[in-house]
């Protein structure tokens, strides 16, 4: 057989990736091996856990699966017998080479486990029974200064941050046990346990790192403490809020992630479209965003995005003519073109006090981050009907739940409902992972505790996603609204100033075309985007 090698070209210049697949279609065939399309195929995440990253970066290959006498491997270049016989010797078992290309191979390889690695060898130290070191204090996040750094409480602290945002966690907690301390990551709304556990003898001393990171009390252990600290990562700053809560274990740690350079971008082209609401109800939202005045509100739990629905409004009716001043707690994302008020109870500046001072500039169009009390619900309504538009939140299960939270605030109800002009309320679904989503058959049991007849839905495909790196094994990525919303027709005013009862309001919308939470959530799963399980997490089950 003749010896045919890798072009030289490909390494030395850069080719087309379609020239470059058609290279290793060429090997592939010449030496009698099945070519593998990487980008779309779906990698077993325990088996590629179970290979040392070092090794596949060295030899430039990915398992494919374990086969029962043999690994099966995608490897760029099949030509080198030398490097597969190594390679068969470092895995201790023999190899069924399959082709891919170099390029596809290394993005795989370059998303994977670096970050982690870098954690693992951070907590090596650190893990149940054994004992190292402790901390100092730092303000640079790189690969290169944390493997550098000499403390090991630094290395671990600054190697979490770092791979808190790399997953692109929302949220790091540090929860105390008995005897072990865990550091787990709040992805797309859900907690992942980030490392093993550490050894509870370290427990204090990683608190007073990021106490001293935060500007806190080291020696204050028995109240909560606030702070927040920033750190530069890849050219950009990116803020923590750090909240310290003495339990009976010891003290719990939550920092929240804050990459406003990152996000900002995302926020500059943020509106309705991108935020997975369906048709019907964004054409109704952008009718009542568009009137000369009233009030727009939003509610949901904590979480579920009404921030970030409501900066999705102000961006698509954002204009020069217009003053649009918003007060908030806190300004977590800072919008251009639009003045944004941080609340501060402690130098006396609240909601109330600050929406009073807002009025006096002369606004068109007004924020107001959350309704909490009497006095701040009272001032928006009065704006609503004195010529402004208002966009507010309020916590409320579902757009019939918040007449009667206004109602317990003591407003005028005649006021109020001639002030709104919808309510939104939203939850937040995570979708599935476009990289390993694949069809499945319902389960039964699903169905019925999902409030759908078995024999309706049994032959319809449904899907979800297996795991796979993209998605760091957990087979959902990102997350999308799902929503119901209330107009404000005269016949639902009628309903509501006649105090009807919340039955009797939900039926008279559902005449006018609304679409319920839980329908609008249904409808998300039958189009392939999200589960029967997880819309089971946010919404009740008719």
């Amino acid at each position: 057989m003749e010896t045919i090698t890798a072009s030289p070209e490909l390494e030395d210049e850069k080719v087309s990736p379609q020239e470059e697949e058609a290279e290793a279609r060429r090997l592939a065939e010449v030496y009698g091996m099945e070519f593998v399309d990487v980008p779309n195929f779906r990698i077993e995440n325990d088996l590629f856990r179970r290979i040392p990253i070092d090794l596949m970066l060295r030899y430039t290959f990915i398992p494919q699966e374990q086969l029962a006498d043999r690994m099966a491997v995608v490897m760029a270049d099949p030509t080198d017998v030398r490097r597969l016989d190594e390679l068969e010797l470092l895995l201790s078992q023999p190899i069924e080479v399959k082709v891919g290309t170099r390029s596809a191979i290394e993005e795989i390889l370059g998303k994977s486990e670096t970050a982690q690695r870098v954690v693992d060898e951070a907590t090596e130290g650190f893990r149940v029974e054994l004992v190292r070191g402790e901390g100092d204090d730092d303000e640079t996040l790189t690969i290169g200064s944390i493997q550098k750094d000499q403390s090991p409480i630094i290395k671990l602290v600054d190697s979490t941050l770092f791979n808190a945002i790399q997953r692109r966690a929302s949220d790091i907690h540090f929860e105390t046990g008995e005897a072990k301390v865990l550091i787990k990551y709040r992805i797309d709304g859900a907690l992942y346990q980030a490392m093993d556990a550490i050894d509870k003898k370290h427990h204090q001393t990683i608190i007073s790192r990021i106490k001293v990171m935060s500007e806190l009390d080291i020696s204050e252990k028995r109240v909560p403490q606030d702070g927040r600290f920033k750190l530069r990562l890849s050219g950009r700053t990116i803020d923590f809020r750090v909240s310290i809560l003495p339990t009976v274990q010891g003290e719990d740690c939550v920092i929240r992630v804050l990459d406003k350079e990152s996000m900002n971008k995302e926020f500059k082209n943020l509106s309705l479209d991108v935020l997975g609401i369906d048709e019907d109800t964004k054409t109704k939202l952008r009718k009542s965003i568009r009137e000369p005045y009233g009030m727009v509100l939003v509610t949901g739990p904590t979480g579920s995005g009404k921030t970030t629905t409501l900066y999705a409004c102000l961006n698509e009716i954002q204009s020069p003519e217009d003053k649009i001043i918003t007060i908030e707690d806190p300004v977590e994302y800072q919008l251009a073109g639009i003045a944004q008020i941080p609340v501060n109870e402690k130098k006396g500046l609240t909601f109330a006090r600050g929406l009073r001072s807002i009025l006096r500039h002369d606004p068109d169009k007004i924020m107001v981050g959350e309704i909490r009390d009497e006095e701040t619900a009272q001032i928006a309504i009065q704006s609503a009907l004195t010529g402004h538009l208002v966009f507010t939140t309020v916590h409320a299960n579902n757009v019939i739940d918040v007449l009667g939270r206004f109602l317990n605030m003591h407003v005028d109800l005649y006021n109020f409902v001639s002030a709104l002009n919808c309510i939104l309320a939203q939850r937040l679904v995570r979708k599935i992972c476009e990289h390993c989503k694949r069809p499945v058959q319902a389960d039964v049991k699903l169905l019925e505790y999902s409030g759908l007849e078995p024999e309706s839905y049994q032959d319809l495909t449904f899907y979800e996603g297996t795991g796979c790196i993209e998605c760091n094994g957990a087979g959902y990525h990102g997350r999308l609204a799902v929503s119901e919303l209330l107009h404000l027709s005269d016949p639902i005013r009628e309903l509501i100033l006649s105090r009807r009862p919340a039955a009797e309001i939900r039926r008279a919308a559902k005449e006018e075309g609304m679409s319920f939470l839980r329908e609008s959530a249904l409808e998300k799963v039958f189009q392939g985007v999200t589960t029967l399980r997880e819309i089971n997490k946010v919404t009740f089950v008719d």
